[in-house]
């Protein structure tokens, strides 16, 4: 008899939204249908929002954080229901973290919601706009860490999204300062167009703002183990679900590593829930022989076959 294969869950960050995501999910499985119900009733305009945008409010970082959630975990409950399989392990990238904590009831989706928004409010004014900065340096990560280090200001890796792929965070003038630093030293420095410096010292002040908030909540045991971006190691502590969200804010997401753990846990197959497939790209950089598959669209649900 053959093991069944073992499931790695993942879930998008910002990035990935587009307008009408999740729509046709919603309209074609129950359990999507009310979890977008749930969205509205919670924050409320948020469906039409992602329904019908526009693109431009829906990119806002308070509007994007809890509509990406949505559409991942309608996605999620749409597959779990109409499959019946229930995935082994979890991660979300950055914001998907928290998706990967509703889809593993360890977090109410109305919770979630409620926490993004004020999430990415709090991210939005951590910094005044044109103060901070990203670049994507494509390269070796360990000089990209080094030259961060030896930066006046705040300069440091924010995403280590691939093998040789690395985004840098922090004061603008440190920033820049870096990149031409490491292209300097043959490594690539790519700019990126970003409303805020996130995943570094400079969201201090989110981070502060929302403690209280993730204190406050509900948090339970996780159905299956869920791997945080600050550890890139799975948690089954409800009381340490918090704590981890909040140092979320300002430290790096280790993806790379979240993804090898994943695979030396035992995942036979990654499947990203909701829109793009920006994490399915990158598990393919980490791990080329990988299998990966997407669930964005009601086709995507009903075809699904392992």
């Amino acid at each position: 008899m053959t093991a069944p294969l073992r499931i790695a869950a993942l879930f998008p960050g910002q990035g990935s939204h587009a307008v009408g995501m999740g729509v046709d999910i919603a309209a074609a499985f129950p359990d999507a249908g009310e979890t977008y119900a749930t969205a509205e009733a919670t924050l409320p305009g948020l469906r039409a929002l992602i329904e019908s945008g526009p693109l431009d409010d829906l990119t806002l970082t308070a509007n994007q954080q809890p509509a990406l959630v949505a559409a991942s975990v309608a996605a999620y409950r749409a597959w779990a229901a109409h499959t019946g399989l229930t995935p082994a392990f979890a991660a979300g990238h950055s914001l998907g973290e928290y998706s990967a904590l509703v889809a593993a009831g360890a977090l109410d989706l109305a919770d979630a919601l409620r926490l993004t928004r004020r999430r990415g409010e709090l991210m939005q004014a951590a910094v005044p706009v044109g103060v901070g900065a990203m670049s994507a340096i494509m390269g070796d990560p360990a000089a990209v860490q080094e030259v961060c280090s030896a930066q006046v200001g705040v300069v440091q890796p924010a995403n280590f999204n691939a093998p040789i792929q690395t985004v840098i965070s922090g004061e603008k003038a440190a920033v820049e300062a870096a990149g031409a630093e490491l292209k300097g030293r043959g490594l690539k420095a790519i700019p990126l167009k970003v409303s805020a410096p996130f995943h570094c010292a400079l969201m201090q002040p989110a981070q502060d703002g929302l403690t209280p908030a993730l204190d406050a909540a509900t948090f339970h045991v996780p159905a299956f183990p869920v791997y945080a971006n600050v550890t890139a190691q799975p948690s089954m502590d409800a009381a340490a679900l918090p704590g981890l969200l909040a140092r979320q804010i300002t430290g790096a997401v280790r993806w790379v590593e979240i993804i090898r753990a994943l695979h030396d846990a035992g995942a036979d197959v990654f499947v990203e829930f909701g829109p793009g497939t920006v994490l399915t790209g990158l598990v393919k950089r980490i791990l080329p022989d990988a299998r990966t598959v997407n669930v964005g669209t009601a086709a995507q649900v009903q075809d699904f076959a392992l």
